[in-house]
């Protein structure tokens, strides 16, 4: 069975994995993302595939990387929260890893993961969201991954839902992401403590009376035990997420739309509005046939494991 390997890079942590042809991660290393030097990103690459390497015969490599990345699949044209600018990544790692390369938007690698071995492995159409930071995504058709004319389609945390409202950090205002994200979550709830928002005390009360301490993980856990008022803001991101869902689903038609990112785990508290304001909002929703949404099943080795299949094809 071939083995092939993938790596995730991020702005803070690189994981790279040997995956063999089952999606199987064998084996599995991380270090931290050195974001503004781009030599030191490259040269933890190499590292973490020169170590696997020399416990497995992997023949090819596989990067996810959190930017724009052209269509040859070789070159970063602009990571925002890493220091490549138009970089051929795929010849650089060559030189030093001496096996076949491949390179993929970390989305789009994630992407590809869950189509072959998680959420969407038995359908030919997916999408995936994944809600972290931002609102990332990518997306499956007809059993191929769309790049798109440039090789940048699919970022649909950009997707203009509200013209004229928050600023976003691509220059726009109102995109997806300022109100479907971990960030726009935390956001919303500190502002309202700050304003000592009816039933917010509690979880001010968790964060020790500061505004700045309460994350989503806090937010998350809140809700699983019942505050109320947790509950009701994972519920106006999963609106706004469905209310996103639908405008993107009346241009793609997927069969399954796939949630990912760390806000997922919040589960049932954010899909199940997500559903009902997707129904609500999908143009000729009474008449057609709804895409199923379902959360994610890879976790944070889906880039990882993606990348690795990439490769391998």
């Amino acid at each position: 069975m071939s083995l092939t390997c993938g790596i995730d890079v991020g702005g803070t942590k690189i994981a790279g994995g040997v995956v063999d042809e089952d999606g199987t991660v064998v084996e599995n290393l991380r270090v931290e993302s050195p974001a503004t030097d781009v030599e030191a990103i490259e040269d933890a690459i190499a590292g973490l595939v020169a170590e696997l390497a020399s416990r497995h015969d992997i023949t090819a490599v596989g990067v996810g990387a959190a930017g724009y990345v052209d269509r040859s699949r070789a070159t970063i044209l602009f990571a925002p929260n890493l220091a490549w600018r138009d970089v051929d990544l795929k010849a650089e790692l060559e030189e030093r890893v001496e096996v076949p390369v491949v390179i993929e938007n970390d989305a789009n690698a994630a992407a590809w993961g869950e189509f072959r071995f998680g959420a969407g492995h038995d359908v030919d159409d997916l999408l995936l969201v994944t809600l972290g930071t931002g609102v990332g995504g990518g997306l499956v058709v007809d059993g191929q991954l769309y790049r798109g004319g440039f090789g940048v389609a699919a970022e649909i945390g950009h997707l203009r839902l509200v013209p004229g409202g928050v600023r976003c950090g691509c220059g726009m205002r109102g995109c997806l992401e300022q109100y479907a994200s971990g960030s726009a979550l935390v956001r919303d709830v500190r502002e309202l403590a700050a304003g000592q928002s009816t039933g917010s005390d509690s979880l001010l009360e968790r964060a020790g009376g500061r505004v700045e301490a309460i994350d989503g993980p806090m937010i998350t856990q809140a809700a699983r035990e019942g505050d109320g008022f947790a509950r009701g803001r994972l519920a106006s991101v999963g609106s706004w997420l469905g209310q996103g869902i639908a405008s993107l689903a009346a241009v793609l038609d997927p069969t399954v739309v796939a949630i990912g990112g760390g806000l997922s785990e919040a589960g049932e508290m954010v899909l199940g509005p997500a559903r009902e304001a997707f129904a609500r909002n999908l143009p000729g929703g009474d008449h057609r046939p709804l895409a199923e949404i379902r959360k994610a099943t890879l976790g944070n080795d889906a880039g990882l494991v993606g990348a690795a299949d990439l490769a391998r094809r």
